[in-house]
């Protein structure tokens, strides 16, 4: 069953979750408080006063003592039940996440109502769930709290949009707190504007001196106000950091004077918790401790790996209890305290010199089988074993992390320390990818080389599928950098075979690599000139489902579809597809580079089209930098081509030239490229008196792609050649198969071409056609580059029957709105947003948490940028300039 199950009637509690395991109690469990919290009631008051509003936010850092906070308040509240959901790791699906939810609630005496089940599929849920809940809660007489603690990992929007729609109709009988250390996914601006969001954050989570010297006090610490105010300041009011702090000092015959050593002299602090700690355990429990001090964070099962016992889980319960610096994450996790954990180390390798490597070996081993695999690299790698980390990587199919997702600077990172150690395939596809990845393509194919070599001699198993894979991925990349189109086609081939033999659930766990390859077959194919090909490649990664893990790859296809459109005349189309593509890696918080940055490239040539020349400049800067691992001829050819043209309107022929002299290397050659660079030089020669040369240029630019056969033929029409042009568009026909900004240079050819031949009638019905397309695309530079016998058919209305419905009278595209002279900051486009919002200066400044005088001055370098004075202009234009 893959709905919600249920019969109508009042569901029975379920017993198992949608995987069929028994539900975890301990997610529902209100947490317990140590003896020595301390109950702070300026913040309880503060959550008393949420329950006035549907939506509570407890937002800080780590050990910032939220949980306890809400924790502790939730315990003592008189009157609407609580349900307590300590939500799971990342990735968990939307039926998984519902269920859990609503046995919470049914735990606390609200049973889902009639009609409704709980989920049987762990990543679907029945569409009618959220509706029926919140009808069902709408009803109430008291509210229900619902607190979802540890928040921050849920990071499904599917999760969020349903949370919020059961939020939002549930009306008075849901309050709703969240416990997380990072915004989440709920439209906080809405909430917040209507007054309906209780918000606590770090700042007031921090404690103030009276309330860390109450808190010293429930340690036995009694100190001078002065030396609170310092360890206050040390610690920034941090409340896991003051009670470590009380812990150390509460053995030390002079706590004031511990504090300030245990603050300034790390030794001082060693040889207390070598004495105080360490050795007041018995010979087992140190040689444990010693030993899970290589392990981040660990439970039971990984103790005893690495510790060779099988005890690990009660003695780390009990050293929990008897707060011997092990920390319990919940969940069965455990961790020792970062500085306990440093002093361990150092001690391990004292008494047990050369154990270190082996113990980390053992971990890798163990988390490798778990299915963790970023830690058991990590652990790998600590343990110099690069055979073992090279293959973990390569047999997970995870060689895409080198270029794409979250983790892409750490798994760089940490194999950029591998020399020459480890021999076999992995290895080697490891170095290739590393070189890949930094764009040096000659060390790439020598590793490659070496892999292939190495791969050949086993008899192609399944067992070595993903490494043949992991290297048809890589050998795609290669051909892209290269310029290679038909090696990126026997790659592409080489992996559709090679998918049909690596598991489909290490496929669905790593998107990134088809993804990643389809993007490279398409690159290779658009420098080919097979644009409809290249188009079908790109189009499958630009609509696959979004996620950090594909953001470089959809990224960097959304920018080539872009380019794509623009070639073929498209701007508006190819604007949009830009702009998608500039969201698309800024949604994630990727790293920058992150990707191309083709898509600037694009928003710049159509800034050059319509004369915004300014614009035009500051994106081609900001395109400059580049993932190394896109840095292809496509690339390269496209920022060329794009700095020339805005050379030549400038009025600078010389620049232009020079952009465009030196030649993209490239194994194939490009017809577009060869194409539009033969174009630029001719209108560069044309500038400067040099018909002849402009003339000759003339057999680089291929005719089968309308933009070059347009772009020819006004070569040919300012060379005398006015019949040879119009034949050749006669014989192309342009008009049908490419956008405006292709098509009103086609017609202005052909209107300049009826000039020069006495038919005044015809040209201004050419000239009239072509305003009407460039109407609607804003284009200008056409009309700026036709010349002075342009001008006198500008002068006068275009007859009404040629003009595109609703574009008016204008007879000119020089009337669109005055260009954006600047790029846009990110803070002054979030004032932006919330402007069209509705938003006053106030609610801006409160929701962005920034002055009002900051907000005003944002708001007139919007308005100087956009040419406004006014709010809605503001807000309209940045609709015309697709900004909103």
């Amino acid at each position: 069953m893959t709905g919600l199950e249920g019969d109508g009637s009042s569901p029975a509690e379920p017993l198992a979750d949608p995987h069929g395991d028994p539900f975890l109690r301990t997610r529902f469990a209100v947490p317990a408080r140590p003896v020595t919290y301390l109950r702070r009631e300026r913040l309880t008051r503060r959550l008393d006063q949420g329950l006035r509003t549907p939506l509570t936010m407890v937002n800080g850092a780590a050990g910032a003592g939220k949980t306890l906070l809400v924790a502790d308040w939730a315990e003592r509240l008189d009157g609407p039940p609580v349900a307590w959901f300590t939500t799971e790791a990342a990735g968990t699906g939307p039926g998984m996440f519902w269920a859990y939810l609503l046995r919470a609630l049914h735990a606390v005496g609200v049973p889902p109502p009639a009609g409704v089940g709980f989920p049987a599929d762990a990543n679907r849920v029945n569409p009618t769930l959220g509706a029926r809940l919140a009808a069902e809660l709408s009803v109430r007489e008291r509210p229900v709290v619902l607190v979802l603690d540890e928040f921050d990992r849920v990071t499904s929007p599917e999760i969020a949009e349903q949370l919020e729609f059961v939020l939002r109709h549930a009306g008075p009988g849901l309050r709703l707190v969240l416990v997380t250390r990072t915004e989440p996914l709920l439209p906080l601006h809405r909430y917040r504007a209507a007054g309906e969001l209780t918000e606590i954050r770090g700042a007031e989570l921090a404690f103030t001196p009276t309330e860390a010297a109450e808190l010293l006090e429930l340690h036995g610490l009694r100190l001078p106000p002065a030396a609170v105010r310092a360890l206050v300041e040390r610690t920034r009011g941090w409340a896991a950091g003051l009670r470590l702090s009380a812990l150390a000092a509460g053995e030390s015959p002079d706590p004031e004077v511990y504090l300030k050593e245990f603050e300034a002299d790390r030794s001082t602090i060693a040889d207390f918790l070598l004495a105080e700690v360490l050795k007041r355990q018995n010979a087992g429990t140190q040689d444990l401790l010693l030993r899970v001090s290589v392990l981040d964070r660990f439970c039971p099962g990984l103790a005893n790996a690495v510790t060779g016992r099988d005890d690990a889980e009660a003695v780390l319960a009990r050293l929990n209890r008897d707060n011997a610096f092990v920390e319990h994450l919940g969940h069965g996790l455990y961790r020792l305290h970062p500085l306990f954990a440093e002093i361990l180390r150092a001690h391990l390798r004292m008494r047990l010199p050369g154990l270190e490597p082996e113990l980390h070996r053992r971990a890798a081993g163990w988390l490798r089988r778990a299915g963790h695999l970023p830690e058991a690299l990590g652990h790998g790698a600590a343990a110099d074993d690069w055979e073992f980390t090279a293959n973990a990587l390569v047999d997970d199919l995870a060689i895409g992390q080198f270029f794409t997702g979250p983790r892409s600077d750490a798994v760089a990172g940490l194999f950029s320390r591998m020399g020459r150690e480890g021999t076999g395939a992995a290895p080697e596809l490891v170095r290739a990818a590393g070189r890949l990845a930094r764009c040096e393509i000659d060390g790439g194919l020598t590793h490659l080389h070496r892999a292939r070599h190495e791969l050949a001699e086993h008899d192609g198993t399944a067992d070595e599928a993903a490494a043949r894979l992991s290297c048809a991925l890589l050998e795609a990349l290669a051909a892209r950098l290269a310029g290679a189109p038909e090696r990126a086609e026997d790659a592409a081939r080489a992996a559709g075979r090679l998918r049909e033999a690596v598991p489909a659930e290490l496929l669905d766990r790593h998107p990134e690599l088809t993804a990643l390859l389809l993007d490279h077959l398409g690159s290779a194919r658009l420098w080919a000139g097979r644009f409809e090909e290249a188009r079908a490649a790109l189009s499958t990664v630009a609509d696959s489902a979004p996620g950090a893990a594909t953001a470089l790859p959809r990224e960097d296809s959304l920018g080539r579809l872009a380019l794509i459109d623009y070639l073929d005349g498209w701007l508006g189309r190819a604007e949009r597809r830009a702009r998608e593509a500039l969201a698309e890696t800024e949604r994630f918080g990727l790293p920058r580079p992150s990707g191309s940055g083709v898509e600037r490239l694009v928003l710049a040539a159509v800034a050059v089209d319509r004369d915004e020349l300014g614009q035009a400049q500051a994106l081609l800067d900001t395109a400059a930098e580049a993932h190394p691992a896109m840095r292809d001829p496509v690339l390269e050819a496209g920022r060329a081509l794009t700095t020339a043209r805005l050379h030549l309107a400038r009025g600078d022929p010389g620049a232009a030239l020079k952009a465009v002299e030196p030649e993209v290397p490239a194994d194939a050659v490009s017809p577009w490229a060869r194409g539009q660079t033969a174009l630029v030089a001719a209108d560069a020669h044309l500038a400067e008196g040099r018909t002849e040369t402009a003339a000759g240029l003339l057999r680089e630019v291929p005719d089968e792609q309308p933009a070059c056969a347009v772009g020819a033929a006004r070569v040919r029409l300012a060379t005398g050649g006015a019949a040879a042009a119009v034949r050749l568009l006669d014989r192309t026909c342009p008009e049908g198969r490419a956008g405006p900004a292709v098509t009103v240079r086609a017609a202005l050819v052909r209107a300049r071409a009826a000039d020069e031949a006495g038919d005044t009638a015809a040209a201004r019905g050419l000239v009239a056609r072509a305003l009407a397309e460039a109407r609607r695309e804003r284009l200008r530079r056409p009309f700026t580059e036709a010349g002075p016998w342009i001008r006198r058919y500008l002068g006068a209305a275009p007859p009404a029957g040629r003009l595109a419905p609703g574009t008016g009278p204008s007879p000119s595209p020089y009337e669109s709105p005055p260009p954006v002279v600047e790029e846009l900051s990110g803070r002054e486009r979030d004032v932006l947003r919330r402007l069209a919002l509705a938003m006053s200066t106030e609610e801006i400044a409160a929701d962005l948490y920034v002055s009002v005088n900051t907000v005003k001055t944002h708001l007139k370098s919007v308005y100087r940028k956009l040419s406004v004075n006014r709010r809605n202009e503001a807000v309209r234009r940045a609709r015309e300039l697709d900004l909103l």
